[in-house]
């Protein structure tokens, strides 16, 4: 088999909150889990058949299988994982995880595959961007170079399904990268935001040590392409979501979550762009 292999700028990122090492359960079928600052979300009832969304920080994969292991049994792998996008924060844990559970496939979008295939390195994060705080001061030390697990990668279905997961649908909202993809469900109106927004201000290490709550635009240090995220947030707020997991932050829900995701909408240029850096005006 074809080896696969982390980024070669891969290494542990000296970062934590209040919430590590948690779970919280927000349905009787969806768990998530902070793996330092970054949600991972488990999908699927205890013990039974289910699947991941994101692989967590550098060298997390032990922790996030001894997580799955907790939730649904040994000798139970997922049915697949699906990658909102291939940041590092997101992926970090994903060659442990799919050398744990061979044969297990990774499913992103195919305007990601380029950094997920080992073809392309995302853009650098921006240590200058305003607003940016301490998280964004420091960022330089980010990995940022592409991984390649080319050889379980799969493309999300072109009907908007999402593999193993009935009533979910899954929805373009690039911006903070190129193929970033959040998931909604209708029924119960939960939504997985990914980095497309979030529900803390990840740029401010205070507030991410503390997990302060509130809708906040794309991590700024790592957002490239301004008017898709905009369009993206926009897009999200009309679902009207009553429950929303993201990737950085606690879970919101209800008239917090609705009322702060709409003023997000429609303030976006002003509250979430910022004025300068590298990504602004490109």
């Amino acid at each position: 088999m074809e080896d696969m292999h982390q980024s070669e700028d891969n290494h542990l990122i000296p970062m934590t909150s209040v919430s590590a090492g948690k779970g919280r359960e927000v349905a009787p079928d969806v768990f998530y889990y902070t793996n330092q600052i970054v949600n991972v979300i488990f999908v699927g009832e205890p013990f039974g058949p289910w699947v991941m969304i994101d692989a967590g920080m550098p060298l997390s994969g032990p922790t996030l299988v001894e997580v799955a292991e907790q939730r649904f049994g040994k000798d139970n792998p997922p049915s697949a994982i699906i990658l909102t996008h291939g940041h590092f924060d997101h992926i970090g844990g994903i060659v442990h995880l799919t050398e744990t559970w061979p044969g297990v496939p990774v499913y992103a979008h195919l305007f990601e595959f380029p950094f997920l295939t080992g073809e392309l390195d995302y853009p650098k994060p921006d240590p200058g961007v305003e607003g940016g705080g301490m998280l964004a001061k420091i960022s330089f030390i980010y990995p940022h170079k592409a991984i390649d697990i080319k050889h379980v990668l799969q493309p999300l279905p072109a009907d908007y399904s999402v593999p193993y997961l009935d009533g979910w649908e899954w929805l373009h909202t690039p911006g903070h990268s190129p193929g970033h993809t959040s998931f909604y469900r209708d029924s119960d109106q939960l939504l997985i935001a990914g980095d497309a927004f979030v529900t803390v201000e990840a740029d401010a290490m205070y507030k991410v040590l503390v997990q302060k709550e509130e809708v906040k635009g794309p991590p700024v240090y790592l957002t490239t392409n301004w008017d898709a995220a905009r369009e993206s947030v926009r897009l999200l707020a009309r679902l009207d979501p009553q429950i929303a997991i993201t990737g950085h932050g606690s879970h919101m829900q209800g008239t917090e979550l609705r009322s702060g995701l709409e003023l997000l909408a429609k303030n976006f240029d002003v509250v979430a762009k910022p004025k300068y850096g590298k990504y602004v005006d490109e």
